[in-house]
């Protein structure tokens, strides 16, 4: 197992129905996810697969794809007992109109040289490429950056936290510059600050995933963290577009279900987002910028998030993966994050009491601020 940004890919076979894929990227990924469940002495680890990583090796698998997907990640739902938030909280997002992955379970074997054994439920979770480029966009040839790191925040100006996962060869990151320079120009003449930041960025998409993420609550992002989610130049346009990643911890308060410090969520007031995080407290300093965002709360709050919508949905995906996560086709001992039963339910209810108290407190939120 190798960890940093240089992980060891493997070839692998694949297969999926009566379909076989030959010489596919397999690494490890993840941190807490990865290091906690190794160290746990638990199998269901985190894994990530590249359908053309080896195309070099073996010009016959040259663009190589999995029903049109180049690269997937197989998310473990590590310290998720309900197996859901990573797939839910993706649909959420797309539903709302913020560009997010397609997700979907799978149970999956692996033969590591003891025939196959179930390493359990997995969601299998679309890495931002082609596919879910030209669907929202119509185009892939722009810059693609996965941030991480100081500079992720905007707060401060650092090259090295922008990760470019396309035209890698063009050491070009003027566009990332440009937005932070106009972030962080005079805000004296309001409209025209308003005015360069939209030609950089498009200021809308972020502000919807802000309401809805802020709503549905994740503390494993920006406004918390300074990673998890990508920034996409549209060619058509040349604006930066937001794209959320890594869900696992949506859908809670806070670690452990709590909230409070560094992981848990903030507020709808957004009171706890300070100039660390700029893009937050910048525009939610604007008027105009905080009428949109609070009118993006009010949509997602009646449209997408309304309980009743959301407990059918939970209870659909509950009831189709509960023969294989619990009971004799479930995941076993050494491949698994539940210690009973009981814990899969328990979530479930958990999830239901969640999005009740989410709309009593967007019901509170927009009540001060109609």
């Amino acid at each position: 197992m190798s960890g940093g940004r240089n992980p060891i890919w493997k070839p692998c076979t694949l297969k999926f129905e009566d379909k076989v894929w030959y010489h596919v990227g397999l690494r490890f990924k993840g941190n807490s996810s990865l290091t906690s469940t190794w160290g746990s002495g638990i199998w269901k680890l985190p894994m990530r697969l590249e359908f053309d990583q080896f195309e070099d090796d073996y010009p016959e698998i040259d663009n190589q794809r999995f029903y049109g997907f180049k690269k997937l990640s197989l998310s473990s739902n590590y310290g998720d007992d309900s197996f859901l938030r990573e797939k839910v909280a993706a649909d959420i997002f797309r539903d709302a109109g913020v560009p997010s992955a397609r997700t979907a379970f799978y149970r999956v074997y692996v033969d590591h040289g003891a025939g196959l054994e179930y390493f359990g439920l997995y969601t299998m979770v679309e890495i931002p490429a082609d596919p879910l480029l030209e669907n929202y966009f119509q185009n892939s040839d722009g810059n693609l950056y996965k941030p991480e790191g100081t500079g992720a925040t905007f707060a401060s100006y650092d090259e090295a936290s922008f990760d470019k996962e396309t035209n890698e060869d063009e050491a070009d990151w003027s566009d990332v510059k440009a937005l932070f320079d106009a972030l962080h120009s005079s805000r004296d003449d309001a409209a025209a600050w308003r005015s360069g930041l939209e030609k950089l960025l498009n200021v809308e998409g972020f502000l919807r995933w802000l309401a809805v993420n802020t709503l549905i609550q994740n503390w494993d992002t920006y406004g918390r963290m300074s990673h998890n989610y990508y920034l996409y130049n549209n060619s058509e346009d040349g604006r930066l577009n937001w794209i959320p990643w890594d869900n696992n911890f949506s859908l809670m308060s806070g670690m452990g279900g709590g909230g409070g410090g560094d992981r848990g969520a903030i507020s709808l007031s957004l009171s706890e987002a300070t100039e660390t995080w700029p893009l937050i407290r910048y525009l939610s300093d604007d008027p105009i910028y905080w009428a949109k965002y609070v009118s993006f709360v009010k949509e997602t709050a009646e449209g997408v998030f309304d309980p009743e919508r959301m407990k059918a949905i939970y209870k659909a995906a509950h009831d189709l993966i509960r023969p294989y996560t619990v009971g004799d086709e479930g995941e076993k001992e050494g491949y698994t994050f539940l210690k009973n039963t009981e814990d899969f339910d328990t979530a479930l209810e958990y999830l239901n009491t969640h999005v009740d108290s989410r709309r009593n407190d967007a019901l509170q939120f927009l009540m001060t601020n109609p």
